[in-house]
C-alpha cells in the first residue's frame, strides 16, 4: 500500500469501494450516510465539520480508509472535551481546530479505521500505522492541536494505544442480546415490580394512539419525512439544543440508505402524532431522533425503548444502542456499556496533563458503571 490519498468529499470516492470496507456493522460511516450529511450541508466548512478522507490504495483498489473532520468546535461529538479546550486556552494554547475521526453527530460505536476484509491482522496493523501517521501529518498541515478518535471499538482502541494515542473511558446505556427468545422472555428476567411497570407503560402508551408501525426508508412517504424533520427540530427547540442536521437530511438519508433507515410511527385519527428515527444493520439497531406533536404520556418510552428492544429480539440483533445519556434507560433494561475514544494532543505539556487526567477518570467511570449495573431491573442470578 502506498501513501494515503486525500479526498475532501465522499462524492470523490467510489461508493461501492468505500462500502466494501469493513464497517463493523455500523451504518454511520457508510457512503450513503456521509453523502446525506454532505449534500444537506449538515457537514462542510460552514458547519464546523470539514471532511477529510484518507484513502490507502493498492493496484488501483481501495484497501483502507479513515474519515476525518477538521473541527472548529466540539458540538455534535458527545465525548466532551470542553474543559480541555478551556484549560488549553487559559494556558495560551489554541485548541481549535482539531482533527477528529468520528461519525458526525452520531455517538455510536463503530470502527473509524476501515479495512478491506481481505486484509489479515498484520495487514490491518500496517494500514492503521500508515493512516494514523498520515492523519498526524494532515493535522500538522491544517494547524490542528490534536487528533481524536471517538466511539471506537475496544479492539480499535487497543490498536490506537499501540500507535501512541491515549484511551478515554466513557459509557452509554445499551441493550445486549442475552438469549431471549421473545420480548416476554426479556421481561421475565426482570424483577416482578419492574416487569409489571413495563407492561403498564406499554399499555398506557398504546392506548393513547390508534396505531404504531415500522416503516423502512423505502416505505417512507414525503409526509412521513416532513413529520420526522419537524419532530427533530421541535424536540431540539424544546430542550434548547442545536439542530445539527439541516433540512433535507432525512429525505437524503432515506434515499441513500433505504434498507437501513427505519421510522417508528405513531398515528391517531389518521395523523402522525409521534415518530422515532433509527438506522439498522445486521449487527444492531441504532436509535437517533424522536419527537411528538404534543406530550403523550409514556409514548417516548414505547417508541424509543420497548418497541426497538422488541424488534432487536425478534430480528436476533446483537445490540440496541439508544444514543447518549438517559439514566431512565437503566430501569428499562438497557445496561451501562463501555464506550471508548482515543486522543493525542500535540503540545507535550497539554498531552501529559490530559493523559494523567484520563487515568483518574477511567477509575471513576468504572466505579459508576458498577454502581449503575447493581441498580438495574434484572433479578439477581
Amino acid at each position: 500500500m502506498s501513501d494515503a490519498r486525500l479526498a475532501r468529499s465522499v462524492r470523490d470516492i467510489d461508493a461501492a469501494a468505500w462500502d466494501a470496507l469493513d464497517h463493523g456493522g455500523s451504518p454511520f460511516l457508510r457512503h450513503g450516510f456521509l453523502r446525506a450529511l454532505e449534500e444537506s450541508r449538515s457537514i462542510g466548512r460552514r458547519s464546523g465539520w470539514d471532511p477529510r478522507y484518507l484513502l490507502l490504495e493498492s493496484g488501483g483498489e481501495l484497501r483502507a480508509g479513515l474519515p476525518l473532520f477538521v473541527k472548529r468546535h466540539s458540538y455534535g461529538e458527545f465525548i466532551f472535551d470542553w474543559e480541555w479546550a478551556r484549560a488549553s486556552e487559559q494556558a495560551g494554547l489554541r485548541y481549535y481546530p482539531k482533527l477528529v475521526a468520528a461519525a458526525p453527530m452520531s455517538p455510536v460505536t463503530g470502527p473509524r479505521l476501515l479495512f478491506h476484509p481481505s486484509l489479515d491482522q498484520a495487514g490491518q496493523s500496517r494500514a492503521a500505522a500508515l493512516l494514523v501517521d498520515a492523519a498526524r501529518r494532515l493535522a500538522a498541515e491544517e494547524g490542528c492541536s490534536g487528533l481524536h478518535f471517538l466511539f471506537v471499538s475496544q479492539r480499535e482502541r487497543d490498536l490506537l494505544v499501540e500507535l501512541g494515542l491515549a484511551p478515554r473511558a466513557s459509557f452509554q446505556f445499551h441493550w445486549h442480546a442475552r438469549g431471549d427468545r421473545d420480548f416476554a422472555g426479556f421481561l421475565s428476567r426482570m424483577s416482578s415490580r419492574r416487569r409489571k411497570q413495563a407492561r403498564k407503560e406499554r399499555e398506557r402508551a398504546r392506548a393513547a394512539v390508534d396505531a404504531i408501525d415500522w416503516l423502512t426508508g423505502r416505505e417512507l412517504g414525503a409526509d412521513d419525512i416532513a413529520a420526522m424533520d419537524r419532530f427533530y427540530r421541535d424536540n431540539v427547540d424544546a430542550h434548547y439544543g442545536t439542530a445539527y442536521l439541516e433540512p433535507g437530511f432525512f429525505e437524503l438519508c432515506a434515499r441513500y440508505l433505504p434498507d437501513q433507515v427505519l421510522m417508528a410511527r405513531a398515528r391517531r385519527a389518521g395523523q402522525t402524532v409521534a415518530g422515532a428515527f433509527f438506522l439498522e444493520s445486521d449487527r444492531g439497531l441504532f436509535g437517533r431522533y424522536w419527537g411528538a406533536v404534543e406530550p403523550i404520556p409514556l409514548l417516548h418510552f414505547e417508541l424509543c425503548v420497548w418497541l426497538p428492544i422488541e424488534r432487536a429480539i425478534e430480528r436476533r440483533l446483537a445490540v440496541y444502542e439508544a444514543g447518549a445519556q438517559g439514566g431512565h434507560k437503566l430501569l428499562r433494561g438497557l445496561e451501562p456499556s463501555a464506550t471508548h475514544s482515543c486522543h493525542l494532543l500535540f503540545h507535550p505539556g497539554l498531552d501529559r496533563a490530559i493523559r494523567e487526567f484520563l487515568v483518574v477518570e477511567q477509575h471513576a467511570v468504572a466505579a459508576r458503571m458498577a454502581q449503575l449495573a447493581a441498580a438495574g431491573p434484572f433479578k439477581e442470578e
